[in-house]
């Protein structure tokens, strides 16, 4: 089998609990370091899947490595090689599709509800959730890009998750472990001080309070995802 390729954007914001889910399911998997300044493949060829993961940075953003990553996703829905995204990348896949991805109404940073859409492509790729608690870090959000079904949202993000056939973006974190959430806590500090007066944005200590039975949670809402988008890999 072909490895599913992973986007990593930031040091902090590798694979997570995708990379125990897969090595658990015994299914190859390389990445790619951006943060590290490694080039984006120039064809899908070589991937069973093709995985982006978060960044502290917009998709807007005048980045050199940001065009050839989005003439990739639209040789990945063209070929049709499953995509995944996750926040940033979930904006990637977004544009790359003709969305827009813009300012959120307010920053979304740490532990909240998400609402599952009450129809037939949401439970396939969601089972019988009706919402769960995810872990958010953002200040933009994306649109639903033509053609994608919106299957998840927020009290405070609209867009929190669309269904294209094989593809899926998300605006929420579902790859989040202990460790990360702690690492994420120290590194981006200043994001969490900044953002203080929304009502979206908890302190540090709540996030970690209860983050180990949080995370747990989380992965089992991550294992019914992660399941339904690997049935999609060739």
């Amino acid at each position: 089998m072909k490895p599913v390729v992973i986007f990593r954007h930031a040091c902090c914001e590798g694979a997570g609990y995708l990379g125990t889910f897969l090595a658990q399911h015994a299914i190859p998997w390389c990445e790619v370091r951006i943060d590290k300044g490694e080039a984006v493949p120039v064809s899908v060829d070589d991937y069973s899947g093709i995985v982006l993961m978060g960044g502290p940075m917009s998709v807007n953003d005048d980045l050199p490595w940001i065009p050839p990553l989005l003439q990739l996703i639209q040789q990945a829905v063209q070929a049709d090689v499953p995509l995944l995204g996750h926040c940033l990348g979930g904006q990637l896949i977004s544009k790359a599709l003709g969305g827009v991805v813009s300012k959120n109404p307010v920053k979304e940073i740490g532990w909240g509800d998400v609402q599952v859409a009450d129809h037939t492509v949401a439970r396939d790729w969601f089972g019988d959730l009706q919402g769960f608690n995810s872990f958010h870090w953002h200040g933009e959000t994306f649109t639903v890009p033509e053609g994608a079904t919106h299957v998840l949202s927020s009290a405070y993000c609209a867009n929190q998750a669309y269904v294209m056939g094989k593809h899926i973006g998300l605006q929420c974190h579902i790859e989040m472990t202990p460790s990360m959430v702690k690492i994420w806590t120290e590194q981006w500090k200043s994001d969490i001080a900044s953002a203080a007066s929304s009502p979206a944005v908890q302190s540090a200590d709540t996030m970690l309070a209860g983050v180990e039975a949080d995370c747990e949670v989380l992965h089992r809402v991550a294992d019914k995802v992660y399941s339904r988008w690997i049935q999609g890999l060739a």
